[in-house]
């Protein structure tokens, strides 16, 4: 029995030319439901994270739990969640762009430029975060505006309000990508060794103790799966570390002069290491399964 993460590049999509024309787009749909289905774990702690980071007048004097007890008092419980419909239309394209590009890329880097072993991974996975953050960025600009709102004092009406008006007064498209390039600097480390971390412990994993944290595959009984409560792990300790390396020590540097370390430091990383445990492990397990229905392996 061979185990999933020793195959450098998917299997043939055999069967039937149905299975064979819709790889791509049943490819798409897992990257994408996995995404929203992260993100929606994570919701309120994404907004709270928007409104103590950016100290809103409302919320700058609180800590992370007392905010997320605060919010549904001044804007009920669906006050956790605003944001988060624009979050969803632009997760599902980041999602599936990721990890479609991630396995592109591997691929790409493994059979044409030559670099294959746990390095792939690492390089690959930081394009493939790079090229989801291009591609959704004005999305993500959307998504942080709403979010930022109280109730009562409104400044977009809704999706479509806020691209018309941020065209309209912030510099037209150029408006949309206003910070960019630090997000693409800190994508690419985060990204980078959220794949590299969570490939190399599957692969370890199944080739050391497969009994223990393998299971066979649905699609192919001859090749070994992570179990999924291994996968929400593995996914987890992606996160951590990730988080980990990604921050930068500028960022951490101006954030300590200008808030200190109780409000800086402490409400952007200890906030970013909740979320994003959570976020990765629902992310690749989230992955994993629907690569199975969708039969992807």
């Amino acid at each position: 029995m061979t185990s999933e993460a020793a195959v450098s590049t998917p299997p043939a999509i055999s069967s039937t030319p149905a299975k064979r024309d819709y790889y791509w787009l049943r490819s798409f749909v897992a990257g994408g439901v996995a995404g929203c289905c992260a993100k929606t774990t994570i919701a309120p702690l994404d907004r709270v994270k928007i409104l103590l980071q950016a100290q809103n007048p409302h919320y700058k004097h609180l800590g992370v739990f007392a905010t997320l007890k605060a919010v549904p008092k001044k804007e009920g419980f669906l006050g956790l969640y605003k944001g988060n419909g624009a979050m969803m239309v632009r997760i599902f394209p980041y999602g599936a762009i990721q990890f479609m590009a991630f396995d592109s890329y591997k691929k790409l880097l493994s059979k044409q430029i030559g670099i294959s072993g746990h390095i792939h991974r690492l390089m690959a996975g930081s394009m493939a975060g790079m090229t989801a953050v291009i591609c959704t960025y004005p999305l993500d600009v959307i998504r942080a505006r709403l979010a930022f709102q109280v109730t009562g004092e409104h400044r977009y009406t809704g999706i479509a309000n806020a691209f018309h008006t941020i065209y309209l007064k912030e510099g037209g498209v150029s408006g949309f990508y206003r910070g960019l390039t630090p997000t693409l600097i800190g994508m690419a480390p985060y990204a980078g060794f959220s794949f590299f971390t969570f490939g190399t412990l599957k692969s370890l994993g199944l080739k050391h103790f497969p009994e223990t944290v393998g299971r066979p595959s649905s699609d192919n009984p001859d090749v070994l799966i992570l179990k999924p409560q291994v996968n929400l792990l593995c996914g987890g300790v992606a996160g951590a570390i990730a988080q980990t390396i990604s921050s930068l020590s500028k960022t951490l540097t101006y954030v300590y002069n200008k808030y200190g370390i109780k409000k800086g430091l402490y409400r952007g990383l200890s906030l970013n290491y909740i979320r994003c445990v959570p976020s990765q492990a629902v992310a690749f397990t989230t992955y994993e399964f629907m690569k199975q229905v969708l039969h992807l392996n």
